[in-house]
């Protein structure tokens, strides 16, 4: 199955968010952007694609571990950027951004040490995609706005595995389909 480690922004903050990318939605040449919805708006800590399901225990425990040897840390959506030439548009993250990255090194750790096969370490970059292209777009009209974005600070509790279904049914901007797998409270080890 193909699977991630992420950080989810509590039902309020994503409310925040929705009503922010409506504004940016309504943007002249909005159209050119897939905007994501709700449902698949997280922070990804680490991907590890397809796992084969005889690895899935061994990364679940080792999850449940990184869970409980990282403590509740503060968190906000804020600010934005882009990758790609404007292939994704993303709102960022303030906060304790130390432990976010530390949890995020030690989710891909403990993928590593369960055997599943990970790809080069790049250093980690808080992001909630909230659109993407799969052409180059001018996002300038975009970031502008995200840069003064800020959501209210939650505590983050939970360290959660998550299912990612791609879409099957061909139909053009169909989102992928995302399901909690598993969730780890963060510092419940002591």
């Amino acid at each position: 199955m193909r699977l991630f480690a992420a950080v989810l922004p509590p039902p309020e903050v994503a409310a925040v968010l929705a009503g922010e990318v409506d504004r940016l939605r309504r943007l002249p040449g909005a159209q050119a952007l897939r905007w994501t919805g709700r449902p698949g708006w997280h922070f990804t800590l680490a991907f590890y694609g397809e796992v084969d399901d005889g690895l899935v225990p061994g990364l679940s425990d080792r999850l449940a571990r990184t869970a409980h040897r990282t403590q509740p840390f503060p968190l906000a959506v804020a600010g934005g950027g882009q990758f790609g030439h404007g292939r994704a548009l993303w709102a960022g993250a303030r906060g304790d951004l130390e432990t976010l990255r530390l949890l995020a090194d030690r989710a891909e750790a403990a993928a590593r040490k369960a055997g599943v096969p990970m790809g080069e370490h790049r250093r980690y970059q808080p992001h909630l995609t909230v659109a993407r292209s799969r052409e180059a777009v001018d996002t300038a009209p975009y970031l502008a706005p995200l840069a003064d974005f800020e959501s209210r600070t939650w505590t983050v509790r939970d360290l959660v595995l998550v299912r990612s279904n791609l879409p099957a049914s061909g139909v053009p901007g169909e989102q992928p389909r995302y399901e909690a797998v598993a969730s780890w409270e963060l510092g419940a080890g002591g």
